[in-house]
């Protein structure tokens, strides 16, 4: 079935969207999405390794091999800050952005559900060169979410199907601002054996649409040849003034970019609620899941599938071979 999808274009319109480009330059300071920890990390991998480790197999959506793991990543490990989370608002003056009803009521229409509850919105900067790997987000469930347990772990029980009863539906708006005009939105809303669909990159636009099921990513910004820089352990992205951003990475020198070269979007995401009752729910920690009956569950399936027989592996390998068992990619065009 197609997936439904709802397009904004404008926005905001021009003194909002306007607004947005401040918010991040007062913002300032960027570091990438693979800083971000969890409390419990179950088999001591990468939060995303299922994503990253589709891509350095594959090429990216469009199979570019050929080039060392260490480039691979780093055109990958794109910046990200959030900007608030649930009511701890991190960059004043994004509630408009947090609170927007065009989002609001197109959430209502995907899920079919009449309780949305505007719960993130986070920034996602990327340089030239880099590109972000075909994949799903994070789903939540019950007593699940990305603060407490690996994110590849919720990738893996949605895409197992096991777990739904526990799941929060979630609707996500992704908006773009400035003036970047390559890093097209590609996604499968028939599936990953179907092509994808790929919007341009407009300021002041949004697409919203069940992005922990259609997988999706972002086609290279920049020219095709673009050459990222190397990143290193810790590296930063950060506002200097007069439209100018620098890259402090992993060699002495910053490196920097005119807002321009840069391609920003802002994603909201809002839990979509069948009723007060089933919301009182999820605030009260109702029926909450733990990591080991989540483990357990996993474990049944893959049993009950002939995959596994024996001993549970070690943290490490059974990490390995649930993603390998339950995540299935796109193929990659080449192009």
């Amino acid at each position: 079935m197609t997936a439904t999808v709802t397009v904004f274009d404008p926005l905001l319109g021009a003194e909002g969207a306007s607004a947005m480009l401040r918010l991040a330059e007062a913002f300032g300071t960027y570091r990438t999405y693979s800083a971000e920890t969890t409390e419990q990390n179950y088999g001591d991998l990468p939060q995303r390794i299922d994503a990253a480790a589709n891509y350095v197999r594959s090429g990216g959506r469009f199979g570019r091999t050929g080039e060392p793991t260490s480039t691979l990543a780093d055109r990958t490990n794109y910046f990200r800050e959030t900007y608030a989370y649930g009511e701890d608002v991190r960059a004043p003056g994004i509630e408009p952005f947090l609170h927007h009803e065009g989002f609001v009521e197109a959430a209502r229409a995907l899920h079919g559900r009449d309780v949305i509850v505007p719960a993130i919105v986070y920034a996602n900067l990327l340089l030239p060169g880099q590109e972000l790997a075909v994949h799903t987000d994070v789903p939540e469930f019950r007593g699940a979410n990305r603060l407490h347990l690996p994110q590849w772990l919720m990738v893996v029980m949605h895409h197992s199907g096991r777990f739904e009863g526990w799941r929060m539906p979630i609707a996500t708006g992704v908006a773009y601002f400035g003036d970047a005009v390559e890093g097209a939105f590609a996604y499968y809303p028939d599936g990953v054996d179907s092509p994808a669909v790929a919007l341009p990159v407009r300021h002041d636009a949004a697409v919203l649409l069940d992005t922990d099921s259609v997988f999706h990513g972002v086609d290279r910004v920049g020219a095709p040849d673009a050459q990222v820089p190397v990143l290193g352990p810790r590296p930063e992205l950060r506002f200097v003034g007069d439209g100018r951003w620098t890259l402090q990475g992993a060699g002495p020198d910053p490196v920097t970019y005119p807002w321009d070269d840069l391609r920003f979007s802002v994603s909201w995401k809002a839990y979509c609620f069948a009723d007060e009752a089933e919301r009182r729910a999820w605030a009260d920690h109702a029926d909450d899941l733990s990591l080991e009956v989540i483990l357990g569950r996993l474990e049944d399936d893959l049993r009950g599938r002939g995959v596994l027989a024996g001993e549970r592996p070690e943290p490490k390998a059974f990490a390995t071979m649930l993603i390998r068992e339950h995540i299935r990619f796109p193929q990659p065009v080449p192009g």
